[in-house]
């Protein structure tokens, strides 16, 4: 509990410095390309693109089920993909940030755990803006603002929580470990196909126990809620509220231990450069 305290403490007194490096980092990581910071934007709307072709042309995907109302496949798609590209892109960079700044952290004087989040932010500035098209599009087909988009901060909330809390174990580990930021990138890939991005879990209920194992995946409950207030079905944190308390209990679990080890190993991470 000392470790968490002391973690959220340093991210409350150097917020500022965090968005002032975060968007030095946008900058600086987009400043010899022709658009520039545009590719932020394009990148994820054309992987979503790709895939909507793949998934609905090709293999001519029906709609989705949304609160009894049949919803085009595409839009059901674009929110979950949107979710996914902030959830891993952040991860990854995330996990890599402390282990690629040694020598610049080795004469600076700030608390590390900033580093993760300078990351992280770098790549929410994008996942509001892609928000923002995503309104902006469901405007335009019909699906107009409702009273359930006053959910989308508390799920943007648990977005960033879930993407902060379990960088802080993967910087750790790859700052010691090189070889798990190869991993995770590995094993992150492979879980958009297990976190209801491209294919709804209702596919699932002739097998309910697989079911209900698939909606343990913290991200099914992030992607579901940022749909049902995009598509204004329901209060989707109060209606599973049983989920709602799972994942800030496996939020508050995983904040814990990546704090803990980033907090005890910390001091020692010169050592490993």
């Amino acid at each position: 509990m000392k470790s968490i305290l002391i973690v959220l403490r340093e991210q409350l007194n150097h917020f500022y410095l965090v968005r002032r490096l975060s968007v030095y980092d946008v900058k600086s990581k987009n400043q010899n390309n022709y658009l520039g910071t545009v590719w932020e934007i394009l990148t994820p709307l054309i992987s979503v693109l790709i895939y909507w072709f793949v998934f609905s042309t090709l293999r001519e995907r029906e709609p989705i089920e949304m609160g009894g109302e049949e919803v085009p496949f595409f839009f059901w798609l674009f929110v979950g993909f949107i979710v996914w590209t902030f959830f891993f892109q952040a991860t990854i960079q995330a996990s890599k940030s402390i282990y690629t700044r040694l020598k610049l952290l080795s004469k600076m004087n700030f608390p590390l755990s900033l580093i993760p989040s300078i990351a992280i932010f770098s790549k929410f500035y994008t996942h509001i803006i892609m928000l923002g098209i995503v309104f902006v599009v469901f405007q335009i087909a019909g699906y107009y603002i409702n009273i359930y988009y006053l959910q989308l901060p508390y799920f943007i909330l648990g977005t960033y929580m879930l993407v902060f809390s379990f960088s802080l174990i993967t910087s750790t580990l790859s700052t010691l470990v090189r070889d798990v930021h190869m991993l995770l990138s590995s094993l992150l890939r492979m879980g958009l196909y297990l976190s209801g991005v491209l294919w709804p879990l209702s596919l699932l209920s002739e097998f309910p126990l697989l079911m209900q194992l698939m909606r343990l995946n913290p991200l099914v409950y992030l992607i579901e809620g940022y749909r049902s207030v995009f598509f204004g079905t329901e209060w989707y944190m109060i209606t599973h509220w049983e989920l709602t308390l799972y994942f800030w209990s496996l939020i508050f679990v995983i904040l814990a231990i990546g704090s803990m080890l980033h907090v005890n190993f910390r001091r020692n991470f010169i050592d490993y450069l």
